[in-house]
């Protein structure tokens, strides 16, 4: 679940991870973005997308963006749980620090300098040098599917990080979309990104006892809901590589 299609990322992981499993991606277009708005209405909104997804009976719910996991995860677990694990996704800052930095955090403006990042910087950088940077209007451009746009906002971003880092954390589940396009921009030679989906894939798996299984038969289906109502992959989706994939291993379900 995610505000729009930032899920997509953690989605497509678990895909590859796991072809035969069916997925239900469920997302707030009505609502997002949900950064500029205020905890309650995005622990609100983040809720609404949760049971919207829980009616579909899954064995594992993503919630596969940073904001809703700063500002809804404990109140998502609190309801769901045990008997629906719930996954949420925190930037990757403590394996980028591990190159020994200097590191850059690529983050939405209202997450930058927050005392939440602040707290995850403090807590897992041992001592690297990190540089925040604010992605100003990178996930909008990046949701609307815009090139452009995306491109503007990227090279704004990548003209605020610094020439001699040597890891990226994308700090928005957007952000891992445009991944390529990030590191083309950043200009530190060769620059390693840390994105989320991966890992969350993982643990969801490991949270319901599954292992994962590249080679198993592609029969996963998906289901799309937006605001809570069948819906069809929105088209901007099929403009990465993650949409593709998910749209061609299985049947879409507008239902």
């Amino acid at each position: 679940m995610d505000s729009g299609i930032g899920l997509l990322a953690a989605a497509a992981a678990v895909r590859r991870a796991r072809p035969d499993a069916d997925l239900v991606l469920s997302c707030d277009p009505d609502g997002m973005p949900w950064g500029p708005r205020t905890a309650d209405d995005i622990t609100a909104r983040a809720l609404a997308c949760a049971r919207a997804a829980a009616e579909r009976e899954p064995d594992a719910l993503i919630v596969a963006c940073n904001t809703a996991s700063v500002h809804a995860l404990s109140v998502l677990r609190a309801e769901l749980e045990p008997g629906l694990p719930v996954v949420g996704t925190v930037p990757a800052i403590k394996p980028a620090a591990a190159t020994g930095g200097p590191v850059a955090v690529w983050a939405t403006p209202a997450t930058t300098g927050s005392p939440y990042q602040r707290r995850l910087i403090a807590e897992y950088a041992d001592g690297a040098a990190v540089t925040e940077v604010p992605c100003h209007g990178l996930a909008d451009a990046v949701e609307s599917g815009e090139e452009a746009a995306v491109d503007a906002a990227v090279a704004a971003a990548a003209a605020l990080t610094p020439p001699d880092v040597r890891a990226v954390v994308l700090g928005c589940t957007h952000y891992e979309l445009v991944a390529e396009r990030i590191r083309a921009a950043v200009r530190a030679p060769e620059p390693v990104l840390y994105g989320s989906a991966d890992a969350v894939a993982t643990q969801a798996l490991r949270r319901i006892g599954v292992a994962p299984d590249p080679r198993a038969a592609p029969t996963g289906g998906l289901t799309v809901l937006a605001g809570g109502r069948p819906a069809e992959l929105a088209a901007p989706a099929r403009a990465y590589a993650e949409g593709r994939l998910l749209a061609a291993s299985g049947a879409v379900r507008a239902g």
